[in-house]
């Protein structure tokens, strides 16, 4: 069987440093990989994961490693691979086929090298993988026996599949359980874009208006981040209920082309597409910020940037300027790829604690129960769901109440009060 495709196996040393340090800071994983380590569920079993490959993602194929898998990882961004992570991981014994900025080409020859150890089971982020596998490598697809997805965009894409009846094996949508949206898309990505923005750029925030498009949960921890920042927020959105909500948490809402007018920064996070185009960067004022948080590097047009504009040249790592004809200036950030990642650490170590324990729990639930779950998109049980939480509220040393017999009875009941 071939080996690790990596950019340099030398830096294995840095890159194991950097994943200790986050394991130090995910109690929740820690107690599933030790759970695995004595039940060994995975056993026999191979693993493909298409992930962000950082440092937190790599001690999650580490816990399914030590579960008895055997695991072979790509990334899910060209700009989010690490060089060294991957040469620890590589290091340790998983395969690993991915390194920073590849090609399309290479992207791609990267996912069809990790789906080459023919996985049973499939980890995703964006969906990549799951569209291999229904596109040209349907072949592999009949070893598959099922997976697990991360994002909202890759959700999306597997409600397409199960729509037209395409899907060929069973998928979790990790995405849509509470322990992962709840805290992962709102706390995780409305701290990381952040944290990724300022250190690309060293410019303040406070006092500038702040545009967030699309009022998801990642959408609403990044307004909600702004304005702890001192900015002023403005939301666009498409859906009337999400628009009304973000009226009524105190955030002005219009719609984009009057935002354009506005903003001195622009964050996307719809999971569509062509969100800001030629018309909206016509409107804009001089020295703006874009940066995008959704998925794929589509929601800001670069054909429509690059129809607006004059000229192009980097400027500082990580961002480019597009200069008008009337000499305004247009700043995009990390190529309009994930700016957390892209140009960034990604969310915190304590907040990918809980997601990537539903990940592994969601892979051995699909193991354990590949005889029940025919070809549809399932939610990740409650039982899991509620397993995470209660793990990380231990790790931080709380205590809640529980239900008495009496209070189980009387809220399941169609009676009332008797």
């Amino acid at each position: 069987m071939y080996g690790s495709v990596i950019r340099n196996p030398d830096l294995a040393p840095e890159g194991r440093q950097k994943i200790d340090w986050v394991a130090a800071h995910m109690p929740v994983l820690d107690i599933v990989r030790e759970t695995f380590r004595q039940s060994q569920p995975f056993k026999g079993v191979r693993i493909a994961l298409s992930i962000h490959l950082e440092a937190k993602t790599a001690y999650l194929a580490l816990v399914l490693k030590t579960g008895g898998a055997e695991v072979a990882a790509t990334g899910s961004n060209p700009l989010s691979t690490r060089d060294d992570i991957a040469a620890a991981l590589d290091a340790a014994g998983v395969r690993v086929f991915a390194w920073y900025d590849p090609t399309p080409e290479e992207y791609h020859e990267h996912l069809a090298l990790t789906l080459g150890i023919k996985p049973h089971i499939v980890i995703d982020d964006g969906g990549d993988l799951v569209s291999l596998l229904h596109g040209e490598l349907t072949d592999i697809a009949r070893e598959v026996i099922g997976g697990c997805e991360e994002t909202t965009t890759g959700v999306l894409r597997l409600q397409a599949l199960e729509r037209s009846g395409r899907l060929l094996f069973p998928m979790v949508a990790v995405n849509n359980a509470r322990t992962k949206y709840l805290f992962d898309n709102r706390y995780g990505t409305g701290e990381s874009v952040w944290t990724g923005i300022m250190r690309t750029t060293n410019l303040l925030v406070a006092g500038k208006t702040v545009v967030v498009f699309g009022y998801g949960w990642c959408g609403k921890g990044i307004g909600l981040r702004a304005k702890g920042l001192g900015a002023k927020v403005v939301v666009c959105d498409v859906d009337p209920v999400k628009a009304l909500e973000a009226v009524m948490d105190g955030f002005e809402t219009m719609d984009s082309l009057s935002a354009a007018e506005r903003g001195d920064i622009f964050i996307t996070a719809t999971g569509c597409r062509d969100v800001l185009r030629a018309e909206h960067f016509r409107r804009m004022k001089d020295r703006v910020l874009l940066a995008n948080a959704g998925h794929f590097n589509v929601e800001i047009s670069l054909p429509g940037l690059a129809e607006v504009a004059a000229s192009k040249r980097p400027v500082r790592t990580n961002i480019e300027e597009y200069r008008l004809p009337d000499g305004r200036r247009i700043y995009l950030l990390a190529e309009g790829r994930l700016v957390n990642l892209a140009a960034g650490d990604g969310h915190p170590a304590e907040i990918m604690d809980l997601s990537f324990a539903l990940q592994a729990l969601t892979a051995q639930y699909v193991l354990a129960e590949r005889k029940s779950l025919g070809r549809h998109v399932y939610p990740v049980p409650v039982e899991i769901d509620n397993r995470v939480a209660e793990l990380k509220l231990q790790s931080l040393g709380i205590s809640i109440d529980r239900l008495g017999a009496d209070q189980e009875e009387y809220l399941s009941s169609w009676k009332g009060e008797e």
